[in-house]
């Protein structure tokens, strides 16, 4: 299956953000979107999910302008983890990740025995299932952003996409966070990542796309797409980048140094 923008400007009430933009998702691949804070990253996001319809151009899904899909059949296929994890009810973790399965229940429907274990499973999956009875506003901010993730993976999609999933946690769970990334590239899951590390891209062997300018620019693997000169250009930083052994003695990735002086 593939989610794909073809050609498209896209914006809000009439004010053009981004041109251009061609983007192609594929399951089993990560794709991660860096740029600077207000380059468009958020209308990107908000355009593939249908909330923002493109001024100009098609997003398409399996083929299917995105317009002409159902949205509980879209919401099958397509799945979301944003930046906000404000909950106004002192739900558990388990029965917010269980609101994962509404887009597969019938109107005025209660989850089933099915449904249930499905959201039990995808909090195994993560390794939160000792949350599950947890109130959710009490978790630590790591802890919340593992249960937005399950409840996104409840939904069952082909495409998870994940608007700067690292923010606001710690340095140990920004690393926990990419390993789940990788693990979930590796069951076919097409995933979509806004961030603004590029080190995440090189961790996750990803696709890039750099926005900038009011334009996003061809994808590209992340060892080919980010260079010091363009993180120069994107942040106005000196950045180096080397390359370090993984935790697998065979690994050999790439990794960024910060020049402060």
């Amino acid at each position: 299956m593939k989610l794909e923008i073809r050609n498209a400007t896209l914006g809000y009430q009439g004010r053009i953000v981004l041109r251009n933009v061609n983007l192609k998702l594929n399951t089993g691949r990560t794709t991660c979107i860096i740029g600077s804070n207000g380059a468009g990253k958020t209308t990107l996001f908000k355009s593939m999910l249908g909330i923002l319809p493109p001024l100009q151009g098609e997003i398409l899904l399996d083929g299917k302008n995105i317009r002409a899909w159902n949205r509980r059949k879209f919401a099958r296929v397509v799945a979301c983890v944003p930046q906000a994890r404000a909950l106004p009810f002192p739900f558990t973790a388990f029965e917010v990740v269980l609101f994962g399965r509404t887009a597969h229940l019938q109107s005025f429907s209660s989850p089933g025995k099915k449904d249930r274990l499905i959201a039990e499973a995808c909090m195994e999956r993560l390794r939160i299932a000792d949350l599950r009875n947890r109130i959710f506003t009490r978790l630590s901010g790591g802890e919340q952003q593992m249960v937005i993730v399950a409840r996104a993976l409840a939904q069952q999609p082909a495409f998870l996409m994940m608007d700067e999933p690292t923010s606001n946690l710690d340095y140990g769970n920004q690393i926990k966070l990419i390993r789940q990334v990788n693990e979930l590239k590796n069951d076919s899951l097409g995933i979509l990542m806004a961030t603004h590390s590029p080190d995440h891209a090189f961790m996750c062997d990803a696709d890039v796309m750099v926005v900038h300018d009011g334009t996003v620019r061809p994808q590209g693997n992340c060892n080919r797409i980010i260079t010091e000169a363009v993180l120069k250009e994107l942040y106005g930083v000196e950045v180096k980048i080397c390359s370090v052994r993984d935790a697998s003695p065979d690994t050999i990735r790439k990794t960024c140094i910060p020049m402060v002086i």
